[in-house]
């Protein structure tokens, strides 16, 4: 999972990669404080029906046009 951020434009958006998102626990939580502060969440993996699904080669051409990216 990484975070883009384009601080000037208060731009945040989830990006979850190469595997399904668990939408159980803690893990749902934070999914709906995600949505709750109208974030957008891109998946790479089409099981994640919750998330915009994009390719690798996408979300590689849309990362580096963030401020700021956060990997973890």
């Amino acid at each position: 999972m990484s975070l883009g951020l384009t601080l000037l434009d208060d731009v945040v958006d989830v990006y979850v990669l190469g595997r399904k998102l668990e939408t159980t626990g803690e893990h749902a939580l934070h999914l709906q404080t995600v949505k709750d502060m109208d974030m957008k969440i891109y998946t790479d993996c089409k099981e994640n029906g919750d998330a915009e699904f994009l390719s690798t080669e996408e979300i590689a051409r849309r990362l580096p046009e963030y401020d700021h990216v956060l990997p973890y």
